[in-house]
């Protein structure tokens, strides 16, 4: 198991457009879903930390283990979640905001997201 998590970790070091610590989870590749990758990771943020404007190639499921999180879908209102809530993301949907709230304290996300084999975790929004 820890062979696909260095494989993780790396395709997540290679995504460098972001200011949070992204952690690999557990990577699994899903038999009723050829060709596609399960991929559970934690989003960590500093005090005041912020994302780049992202988006994701496929669909993601946020849950929000400790502090307070904004997020925001372009299209969307923001939108500030605590612990034990969660929000969905639909594949290449534009992530405009995704911030910690506190000045004070971390905040701490744990996702879950279907990828195909060898797409990149997160990807910068198109310049308009």
């Amino acid at each position: 198991m820890k062979q696909p998590l260095l494989a993780l970790a790396a395709m997540l070091a290679a995504d460098a457009l972001h200011a949070e610590t992204i952690t690999p989870v557990q990577k699994q590749p899903i038999p009723e879903a050829a060709g596609k990758n399960v991929l559970m990771a934690t989003v960590a943020y500093k005090p005041g930390e912020a994302s780049e404007a992202h988006r994701h190639p496929g669909s993601i499921f946020a849950y929000v283990l400790e502090g307070h999180v904004t997020s925001q879908i372009e299209g969307s209102p923001a939108k500030t979640y605590g612990p034990g809530e969660s929000w969905y993301e639909p594949p290449g949907a534009h992530h405009i905001v995704s911030k910690n709230v506190s000045r004070t304290k971390p905040a701490k996300l744990l996702v879950f997201t279907l990828a195909g084999e060898g797409d990149p975790v997160k990807l910068p929004v198109p310049a308009k």
